[in-house]
């Protein structure tokens, strides 16, 4: 599961048409971009004969095809299979996935919650009719039908993979297991230069997770829900973490890295990074008691795919359980198909709480921030992705 890569995720907002593409027929999208609805492009109800290329736009790691291992390689037993051509391209955020699908020149896009609602509601995925991926049924049902990867029962993807944002910490700096996210927000004074924290506007969703916790007269019931003062809160605590604040990290190497010297001994981590530590490092992670935020994957389908079969044959591969599995493996996250873990490595599954429902109910999954409050509130409006971007630079000064 070691890789090399740069990972993952970040975000922005623009509008797009929408038009017929090969078997299938798709109508312009007519919502705006901070209120996704899935009222406008219709879902395919059959499907024809696979085309003979099919585009993916993915994060590294995601369409392995033998050229960073020849030992790794879903992508060839896929082109035997049925016969599609794959070509692919990597992304090291959402905000830059977003631009590139821009020139519709993608099938299919493996994206994350940060990035799902504004694909959606800017025309540029459709909906995805999960009749027709037979994969689909072994998907875990915690991942189906969320609100990062469908809108109004509308499912718009498949799910791929899931982790949470894990609280790592140096063990002899911390001679217990801290228990509270307190250590690296109101408490992070007391390693001052040594916190670290993920580079992203989603970020602010952990300041509010905190916040639910420990200032309950905000009202805060989703993190990714904040109208213009819960916001506010949410910048207020980031502004005072910033000072304590080693480095921000989106470099999956260099906060590897800053772990195991010892730069960093304390912040915001994954299982894989954790996993791909040296054995001698004394760090360890845990799950705080205000809970964790996370990702859940999704492949979604291009508005304009022209491969739209071959797309639809993607999903339904990648999403099978051996492939599922291998693919997860690799990159070092939960498979979403309930029968993937009996093809991973012994203890994988386990070290990423594979099918633990109960574990996957405590992380808040990264969700786009829209006008339209998630948390169900109909009285106000909330604060949108591009407000949320503003609020970074603002924090990091």
């Amino acid at each position: 599961m070691n890789r090399s890569m740069t990972l993952r995720r970040s975000g922005v907002v623009i509008a797009l048409a929408v038009a017929t593409v090969a078997s299938f027929t798709l109508t312009a999208c007519g919502t705006s971009a901070g209120n996704p609805s899935s009222t406008g492009l219709k879902q395919a109800t059959k499907l024809g004969k696979n085309e003979k290329t099919v585009s993916i736009l993915a994060w590294p790691g995601y369409v392995e095809d033998g050229s960073n291992d020849p030992k790794v390689n879903w992508v060839k037993p896929f082109e035997d299979q049925t016969g599609c051509q794959v070509t692919s391209k990597v992304y090291g955020t959402s905000d830059e996935a977003f631009s590139l699908m821009k020139s519709s020149n993608y099938d299919v896009v493996a994206a994350s919650g940060d990035l799902t609602l504004r694909l959606i509601a800017s025309g540029q995925v459709a909906p995805v009719n999960t009749k027709l991926i037979p994969s689909y049924k072994n998907v875990y049902p915690f991942l189906k039908l969320k609100a990062w990867n469908s809108v109004d029962g509308q499912s718009y993807g498949i799910p791929h993979g899931y982790g949470a944002n894990l609280l790592a910490y140096n063990t002899k700096d911390f001679a217990t297991a801290p228990t509270s996210w307190d250590v690296v927000f109101d408490k992070s004074s007391a390693n001052k230069g040594k916190v670290t924290a993920y580079d992203s506007p989603i970020y602010i969703a952990d300041a509010a997770m905190y916040l639910m916790a420990h200032q309950p007269d905000l009202g805060i019931k989703n993190p990714y829900a904040l109208d213009t003062k819960q916001l506010a809160a949410a910048v207020t605590l980031l502004k005072g973490q910033r000072a304590n604040i080693g480095e921000y990290w989106s470099d999956y190497l260099k906060t590897t890295q800053s772990f195991e010297t010892g730069d960093t001994v304390v912040g915001t981590t994954w299982q894989v990074i954790k996993n791909s530590m040296s054995a001698k490092t004394p760090v360890d992670v845990t799950v705080p008691s205000e809970g964790v935020t996370g990702w859940s994957d999704t492949w979604m389908i291009g508005a304009k795919s022209k491969s739209p079969n071959c797309a639809y044959a993607w999903l339904n591969y990648i999403a099978s359980p051996k492939v599922n599995a291998q693919a997860t493996e690799y990159f070092g996250e939960a498979p979403s198909n309930s029968e993937a873990c009996k093809y991973v490595s012994a203890g994988d599954c386990e070290a990423y709480h594979a099918g633990d429902a109960d574990y996957a109910s405590k992380i808040w999954y990264w969700t786009t921030p829209i006008a339209k409050c998630l948390d169900g509130r109909t009285n106000v409006k909330c604060t949108d992705y591009s407000q949320w971007t503003t609020a970074w630079q603002e924090i990091k000064g």
